[in-house]
């Protein structure tokens, strides 16, 4: 019953379906959505998880990404020969004749695709991002003007679910280990990643990461490779790069590299996010677009909420969000992306994980820490263990933000970071509404 099974729900009623939509939760929200969706002749099952033993069984069962594919009901499906795919290969069935770009990774995949869409929606095209991020693929599907691009966010979960989904061009942004609960071992989650790059007509990958600089040119032999440390790191003879503060396209072994667009027109800092912008420009120039529309999206780009995200400056010092680092590692990329020295705001409630990385960043370049949320204790217990006790348990973000100004002044710091490294849920309900109330707390900060 998430925004996937609803728009999927609808689109296959649209083409003559009987559907039944079905979810073991229930709630007021969802008892409202099954009032609604019934008035479209829509059947929803609340409370309710489907099995296979009546005689009147499903020609099609779509799945929703969150639901393992190894759930019992649906490998009896898979038994039985009925039908079983996910909302992301639907839509692509009545998406198909229009071009996509599908981008998958680990990390980075939502600021490339939002990049991407805003350099193809600039160049003029209707070019929706969907999937992980924006609409569901299915509400593209169910627009009464059809797009000209597709640009979708396409998580592992979602290519394992589809049987048919072929991009024109597909973007392989970085790869580390991650949801090994699901996919069990590093190789099946790679072989599913793989599956969407194997289906996409033009390839680009980022070459600058090591486990796909590894498999390299002897499985990826006709892909684009980019590299934000120039020509002579790229993999093959053909790709993008920056050089002398541009984005350089290559495009055969015999073409001359050519000039896109300045490095710096991009606002974002840190050169995981230089990498996002290569991968993004690579697919524009791949869909035929000029330099100029892409140098026009790239200046005005605001970046993606909550990924190092520029709230203000004050006295000098900027404040950044960085509310979406519920990890370890994506704490450890923020704090390498900002100048130094730099006020780290950092707690919630904690991750298991290898905290080594991000410890040794906040010695190189924290000239304080703030303890925040549950974490703040064990946080603090760490810091402590690696010799480092510039830190205070300031316990919530609203003594966090006027402390952190404050601190910012008396070490000449450069910047005041919220990089939590962990998951927000012990005082916010999501990662979203955290960043949003350090947003608030800075720009009142500002004004008083």
């Amino acid at each position: 019953m998430g925004k996937s099974g609803v728009a999927a729900a609808r689109l296959l009623k649209r083409e003559g379906w009987e559907v039944e939509l079905s979810d073991s939760k229930t709630s007021p929200t969802l008892l409202q959505q099954q009032q609604e969706l019934a008035t479209e002749q829509i059947t929803v099952k609340l409370g309710y998880t489907p099995d296979l033993d009546s005689s009147d069984l499903p020609q099609l069962i779509i799945v929703s990404p969150g639901v393992p594919w190894d759930v019992p009901v649906l490998v009896k499906a898979r038994e039985l020969g009925i039908e079983t795919i996910g909302e992301m290969e639907l839509a692509w069935r009545y998406l198909k004749a229009t071009p996509w770009v599908g981008i998958t990774g680990t990390n980075g995949k939502t600021t490339t695709t939002s990049l991407t869409a805003a350099i193809f929606q600039a160049a003029g095209f209707n070019a929706p991002a969907c999937g992980n991020i924006g609409y569901a693929a299915c509400e593209v599907a169910l627009s009464p003007t059809p797009p000209d691009w597709v640009i979708g966010e396409i998580s592992s979960y979602q290519i394992e679910s589809s049987s048919t989904l072929a991009p024109r061009i597909g973007i392989w942004t970085t790869f580390t280990p991650d949801h090994l609960a699901r996919h069990k071992t590093l190789e099946n989650y790679y072989d599913i990643k793989a599956k969407l790059l194997k289906n996409s007509q033009l390839q680009i990958f980022n070459g600058d990461d090591a486990y796909l600089q590894k498999v390299g040119l002897t499985h990826w032999p006709d892909a684009y490779w980019t590299s934000v440390k120039g020509s002579e790191f790229l993999i093959g003879d053909k790709g993008f790069y920056i050089e002398n503060g541009f984005v350089v396209e290559k495009l055969s072994a015999t073409s001359t590299p050519t000039p896109i667009v300045p490095a710096s027109a991009l606002r974002m800092v840190g050169d995981h996010n230089l990498q996002n912008l290569l991968m993004s420009v690579a697919a524009a120039r791949l869909a035929g677009i000029d330099s100029d529309a892409i140098t026009q999206a790239v200046t005005d780009f605001p970046g993606v909420p909550h990924r190092l995200e520029h709230i203000c400056a004050w006295q000098g010092i900027d404040f950044i969000n960085d509310s979406k680092a519920t990890n370890y590692d994506a704490a450890e990329v923020g704090l390498a992306s900002v100048n130094s020295p730099t006020i780290l705001i950092a707690g919630g409630e904690a991750k298991a994980g290898d905290d080594t990385g991000w410890l040794a960043q906040i010695q190189a370049k924290a000239a304080a820490v703030l303890l925040i949320g549950s974490a703040a204790p064990a946080f603090a217990q760490r810091l402590q263990a690696v010799g480092y006790s510039n830190y205070e348990i300031v316990e919530t973000m609203a003594n966090a933000v006027p402390r952190s100004a404050e601190l910012a002044k008396t070490h000449q710091a450069a910047v005041v970071l919220l990089s939590p490294a962990c998951a927000s849920f012990d005082q916010y309900p999501n990662f979203e509404v955290r960043g949003d109330d350090f947003r608030q707390l800075c720009l009142n900060w500002v004004k008083s």
